[in-house]
């Protein structure tokens, strides 16, 4: 199989080992991942951003037999039995293709706004492992033990570390294979990077990692994985740099936070109006479900995506509670709620600027009950977080002469970024209180 694709050009699965890629095609969980766009609501910030998590599997499966072919060209020197086998390789491309089979509407938002949700990875788990699901099945006619393997790669979990953490790690295909496409999608270039030269700069180092189980019966520690440092350093500043710089600009846009807050007030309306014994239209199963404290059934959960929550917050407009009504509508003329970011002030500690934060947080839910809205509903305190280099030591830095060193050894710049977390605090209110807002904390 051969496809055109607009982020890596030609791509092809056409090995024996990458033919798992269009067995799996067919099934139902892989193509629900056609109607769950990859950035949620960015589209209403960035236009362009309209792809799909199914565009990024093939993506992601693409940088992994790439990968797979540069491990293949600096392992001569390893034993056999720390290769990249056939059965490997077959392994890792459609952990690749399959990590994100259990996201819900709107990929992250929806475990994030949902009260009750669990975690997508342990959705993708119980798809794999599921005798009733297609990928099962098409799995299972491959290998009986392939499906718990695909789900351990995916968990991070596999006998040659290294290939796991390409899997999941710092450096995976996974976001190897989003930064490009989420910056072709939007128009934000400072997501791009050099995927071939980062690739061709891969080695392994003598630094030994070891083996799952561990005990002296076990096979000899793997090696880890690592970047030549006279020639490489550029490329992985570069990759690290690029999910910094997109967490800024795109991931933690004001436009797609208000957006996913809103999401998520609407859904705790849904929930405590359904504890309260209204009767809501239209509500899907699973939401129906999770609004009970019970786990939907694995066929609810797949009927979830974006078409059905989008569909179902139209018909909640028509709702005769008021207020989520009012939310519904807001939500889908793009009336969002304003944003007043809270900037760290030179010199202030953590309790300084909480006490900032609650101040503020007083004063705009005083405005907006005078203006007679809801302050619990129709004013919020968003806060987006996220580590952008967390070091491990799933990747290391070799150079002719010396010790393997960590990347922030060697770099300035990742050693300034390194573990450093990056939050973004921000209150959200109505529109309409944007004035009064205004006059009462910008000065």
């Amino acid at each position: 199989m051969i496809l055109r694709d607009p982020v890596h050009g030609l791509i092809e699965f056409e090995s024996g080992e990458a033919a798992i890629v269009p067995r799996l095609l067919g099934a139902r969980e892989v193509q629900r991942l056609r109607r769950i766009r990859q950035l949620g609501l960015t589209s209403l910030a960035f236009p362009g951003a309209e792809h799909t998590r199914f565009a990024h599997a093939l993506g992601a499966a693409h940088v992994m037999r790439l990968l797979i072919a540069r491990l293949r060209q600096i392992d001569r020197d390893l034993p056999f039995w720390q290769r990249v086998t056939s059965d490997r390789a077959r392994d890792a491309i459609a952990a690749a293709f399959l990590h994100d089979l259990g996201h819900g509407p709107l990929s992250h938002l929806f475990e994030e706004a949902m009260p009750g949700a669990i975690h997508h990875e342990r959705w993708t788990e119980r798809i794999l492992l599921d005798p009733s699901s297609d990928v099962h099945q098409v799995l299972v006619r491959q290998d009986p033990y392939l499906p718990q393997r695909v789900a351990d790669l995916i968990g991070g979990r596999h006998e040659l570390p290294y290939l796991a953490k390409a899997v999941s790690g710092t450096f995976d295909v996974d976001r190897c294979d989003y930064l490009l496409r989420d910056a072709h999608a939007t128009g934000v270039r400072y997501g791009e990077y050099d995927l071939p030269w980062l690739l061709r700069s891969l080695r392994f180092s003598d630094v030994q990692v070891e083996l799952p189980g561990g005990g002296a019966a076990s096979a000899p520690p793997a090696p880890s994985l690592a970047i030549d440092g006279t020639k490489g350093m550029s490329a992985i500043e570069s990759f690290l740099l690029a999910r910094y710089f997109m967490f800024q600009q795109v991931y933690f846009h004001k436009t797609t936070r208000s957006a996913e807050w809103m999401i998520g007030a609407i859904l705790r309306r849904v929930v405590a109006r359904l504890a309260a014994g209204d009767r809501i239209p239209e509500v899907p199963a699973a939401v129906a479900a999770m609004a009970c404290g019970e786990m939907p059934t694995l066929g609810q959960y797949m009927e979830l995506d974006d078409q059905v929550l989008l569909g179902a917050i139209h018909a909640w407009e028509a709702a005769p509670d008021p207020v989520l009504a009012d939310l519904a509508r807001r939500l889908r003329v793009r009336s969002l709620f304003k944003a007043l970011e809270l900037f760290p002030e030179p010199g202030e500690g953590l309790v300084e600027r909480d006490a900032r934060r609650a101040e503020a947080l007083d004063k705009v839910r005083g405005i907006a009950q005078s203006a007679g809205l809801d302050p619990d509903v129709y004013v919020g305190v968003d806060v987006a977080e996220d580590t952008p280099y967390a070091e491990d030591e799933s990747l290391l830095v070799v150079y002719p002469r010396g010790r393997p060193r960590r990347p922030a050894e060697v770099s300035f710049l990742l050693d300034r970024l390194r573990n450093e977390t990056m939050t973004r605090i921000r209150i959200l209110f109505a529109p309409e209180l944007r004035d009064a807002v205004r006059e009462a904390l910008i000065r």
